[in-house]
Formats: structure tokens, sequence, C-alpha cells
């Protein structure tokens, strides 16, 4: 039998190899097609790993959701960091959903991962609240740097934004139909001028 902190330390990689299986297959299979036993066997774990990290499923979906947005915000960061201009700053935006689309995924870009999951959950579900106040956060950094392009102009400012953020998800919605990020820059595009047209 391990000491007493080999098992804690076990536990850590256990929890890190379930989430990264799960979200493979979550992300290529679907939330709902996607067993338990899919899951530990991917991740070259028992069972009674997985309900020793997470209460249930549920519990896994949402760390598997949490960890979607915080990959996203990752790459918002790095975008928005190297931005030298309030316009640099909304298309960060723009570029972090391309960089997300071209992640290497193992049978191709489906679209946005947290929508997909949302759309399998029923109405009501944490999960899906968690999915709405993602987007929510995004609007929300447009409407930030849109801010910035129009000083003491909120209600344009946030008219704008919506405008941006339906722009987004739309071509994020098709991009994902496609399996390639054409859409996406499509997108982008569109949003140069709209800016530049402020």
């Amino acid at each position: 039998m391990a000491p007493p902190e080999d098992r804690s330390t076990s536990k850590r990689p256990a929890r890190a190899s379930l989430l990264e299986a799960a979200a493979r297959l979550f992300y290529s299979d679907g939330v709902a097609a996607t067993g338990i036993d899919s899951i530990t066997a991917a991740a070259g774990v028992a069972k009674k790993s997985l309900y020793n990290n997470f209460a249930s499923k549920a519990d896994l979906v949402a760390a598997y959701l949490a960890a979607r947005h915080e990959e996203w915000l990752a790459l918002y960061r790095e975008r928005v960091a190297a931005a030298g201009t309030p316009q640099d700053r909304v298309l960060a935006v723009f570029d972090a959903y391309i960089d997300h689309a071209n992640f290497a995924y193992e049978h191709g870009f489906r679209g946005c991962g947290l929508l997909n999951a949302a759309a399998e959950l029923p109405a009501g579900a944490p999960g899906r609240q968690a999915v709405r106040q993602h987007k929510e956060e995004v609007e929300g950094l447009l409407r930030r740097h849109v801010a910035e392009l129009l000083p003491r102009q909120d209600a344009e400012a946030g008219r704008v934004a919506r405008h941006l953020a339906f722009l987004l998800e739309g071509s994020m919605a098709r991009a994902g139909l496609e399996g390639e990020d054409r859409c996406l820059r499509e997108a982008r595009l569109i949003a140069v001028r709209m800016l530049e047209a402020l």
C-alpha cells in the first residue's frame, strides 16, 4: 500500500487525466453520448478514481465547462496583451476565437465546445447558465473595448458590442459546421469595417 502522501499526489494526475479525457470525448462525441466507462478507459484510470475526483458526471461536465472557459480566456489574454489600440483589443476577441478554432482537435473542429455542450443540457441546467455567463463575459469584453472607441457613448458602445457578439457567435456556429476558421476570419473583416465606420 502506498504511503498517504503518495495517494494524495496520485489524485491530482488522475483528476487531470479524467478531465483531459472527458474534454476530448465531450467535444468529439457529445456530452450525452459519452459514458463514464469511456472516460475512465480513455483516462487509463479505474471508475472509482472518477468518483474520488468528481461527485458525478454532472460535476465532471461543470469542470469541463469551466476549463473551456479558462482555456479561451487564456487565448484572449495573450491576444489582448499584444493589442496596441482599442480597435486591436476588440479584434483580439475575434482572434482568440480563431485561435480556438485552430487547436489540434482529435476529430476536427466542431464549433464552440461550450455551445455544443449547452445544446445537450436541459433548460435550467447549471451548465447552460455557465455557458451563458461565458458568452455574456465575452460580450462584456467587447463592450469595454468598444467603449474606448466611443467615450461617453455607453448606449452606442453597448449596441455595437452586441452586434459584434452576434457576428462572432454566428460565425462560430458556421465555422463549426464547416470544420474550419474561414467564417471566423470573414467575421473579423466585417468587424474591422464596422469599427472603421464608428
